[in-house]
């Protein structure tokens, strides 16, 4: 398939690691982009942050307004119904950017995937069900899309992944409930989950970025 296009940041000379970054509805690969420099010690192992852009497409929910967007929102409820094609169409895409990285020289093992919001959902669908072994998961302000065919489709070589969860308890577009109640989904299927909340809307902030630096750098040794 057409790889997505990108936003690429290396922080050294040819890269051992790959992070593939996800942004949220809305938004686009430069989104985070900036952060990087707080993320990453200068002591680490050279990483390259892959930031794709999501398709611009209708979304429902904002009217019909085209945006960029992993998948088409029909409601915030999470009973409301899902676009589950879209979001297979985007996990697709994700797989596509992890065999580049591969490609690139980056096994499985050493890439991790990250995502916000609808980023957060994409980043957790596609690598639960990822063949191959994966570095880990960064899961900011989310929760679970296409949670029915999970237990299903997981990959058993990412039953163990290492996965941070940082969610906002002020949040109002992802209400913390929403987040608690697919952290519990995931220890029902037996993840663990390094689950972090601080006083944040639907944002980052500076003690979950530098909590986040902490956990990557744990991934790199």
């Amino acid at each position: 398939m057409t790889l997505l296009p990108t936003v690429e940041t290396e922080t050294g000379a040819n890269p051992v690691y790959s992070v593939i970054w996800l942004h949220g509805l809305g938004a686009d690969g430069n989104d985070f982009a900036s952060i990087v420099p707080e993320l990453v010690s200068p002591q680490s192992p050279a990483l390259r942050f892959v930031f794709p852009h999501a398709p611009v497409q209708p979304v429902t929910v904002n009217g019909g307004m085209a945006m960029r967007a992993w998948y088409d929102i029909y409601g915030f409820d999470q009973l409301t119904r899902q676009d589950e094609a879209g979001v297979r169409r985007s996990i697709a895409a994700v797989e596509a950017l992890i065999a580049r990285e591969q490609e690139r020289g980056v096994p499985s093992e050493r890439i991790l995937l990250a995502g916000f919001s609808q980023g957060g959902a994409i980043a957790l669908a596609a690598g639960l069900r990822h063949p191959h072994k994966l570095a880990g998961i960064i899961a900011l302000s989310t929760y679970l899309v296409a949670a029915p065919s999970l237990a299903a489709e997981r990959s058993a070589a990412n039953a163990a992944v290492p996965i941070f969860w940082g969610h906002g308890t002020f949040d109002p577009v992802v209400v913390l409930q929403r987040g608690m109640e697919s952290r519990a989904a995931l220890e029902a299927l037996g993840y663990t989950l390094d689950w972090h909340t601080y006083p944040m809307p639907h944002s980052l902030c500076a003690e979950e970025i530098a909590d986040l630096r902490q956990w990557i750098g744990e991934r790199l040794r």
